[in-house]
């Protein structure tokens, strides 16, 4: 795996990006200790792609969610009168 200061990585960081989205991660390194490994990100595609709202219809929250349990709640907090 190709090992790169953080000089030379600034002045060709394009470069080493698109190599890493290629499948060729690099380490960058400060005087020789190497500090981050850049790596390409596995984006989903297709039906891996997750929506917000996609159960709409199928579900239903009832009205008095935010109040549901809190009579328990209440008798946790300031015990059974």
């Amino acid at each position: 795996m190709l090992t790169i200061n953080i000089h030379e990585a600034k002045t060709h960081l394009s470069r080493l990006i698109e190599q890493a989205v290629n499948g060729e991660p690099f380490v960058i390194a400060k005087a020789g200790k190497p500090l981050v490994k850049v790596t390409a990100l596995e984006t989903p595609v297709g039906r891996q792609v997750r929506r917000l709202g996609f159960m709409e219809g199928q579900i239903r929250v009832p009205d008095d969610f935010d109040r549901m349990g809190s009579g328990e709640i209440e008798e946790m907090f300031h015990g059974r009168g």
